[in-house]
């Protein structure tokens, strides 16, 4: 397959912030839902749940794509878990859901695992890895809580919080990889890029920090 075959990233995500992640990086991801089913996936290891649901994503993806013969066409399909206090931790069911979690986590730590799975579709290969970051949370008040979590942004994401928006605050440190926290990250993305014969450089698209014009690079 020849390397100056335009490249084309299909995020299996409908997370605005994992195409946040990437277009700041310069790459301008399309975007297909995948409709996956996560209560499908049973198991009592993040690590092992994240990867399985990443996998599902990108393949109920990969499976409605028609790839254009003059186009190299990747998946990737992510999925994020927070492991705390011995339970694995998904989006809340509800804002009583929410509470409860913040009231546990405050000032205490979790780790939060990103699973990503990354499909050449023409070349029929896949990378796979799982990311692993601590999260360290402030302990926040029962009115700081109360407010947050009437924003509605804990009901959207993994573990009930963010540390790239109104949650970022409440985090006091990390040890790892902060995009690994977002949802997808962009390390990982660039050693399995890697192990299809792939650079980052690769997906760079004129989409770049601050709109600045980038060019593919050949």
């Amino acid at each position: 397959m020849p390397k100056s075959m335009p490249l084309r990233l299909v995020l299996a995500s409908a997370s605005p912030a994992r195409r946040k992640i990437l277009r700041a990086a310069g790459i301008d991801p399309d975007v297909l839902v995948s409709g996956v089913d996560e209560s499908l996936v049973v198991t009592e290891r993040a690590e092992e749940l994240c990867l399985e649901l990443a996998r599902m994503k990108a393949q109920a993806v990969l499976t409605r794509l028609r790839p254009a013969d003059d186009q190299r066409t990747l998946v990737i399909g992510c999925d994020s878990v927070l492991a705390f206090d011995g339970e694995i931790l998904g989006k809340p069911a509800d804002a009583a859901d929410a509470t409860r979690r913040w009231q546990q986590m405050r000032g205490r730590s979790g780790v939060l695992h990103s699973g990503h799975c990354l499909i050449d579709v023409v070349a029929g290969r896949r990378a796979e890895a799982v990311a692993s970051t601590a999260v360290h949370f402030a302990d926040i008040s029962d009115d700081e809580i109360a407010t947050y979590v009437g924003t509605g942004e804990p009901l959207a994401v993994a573990g009930a919080f963010t540390i790239d928006g109104l949650g970022g605050p409440f985090v006091e440190r990390i040890e790892g990889d902060p995009s690994t926290v977002i949802g997808l990250s962009l390390p990982v993305l660039r050693r399995l890029l890697g192990e299809l014969d792939l650079r980052i450089a690769d997906l760079w698209t004129k989409v770049a920090p601050g709109d600045q014009m980038v060019e593919p690079l050949s």
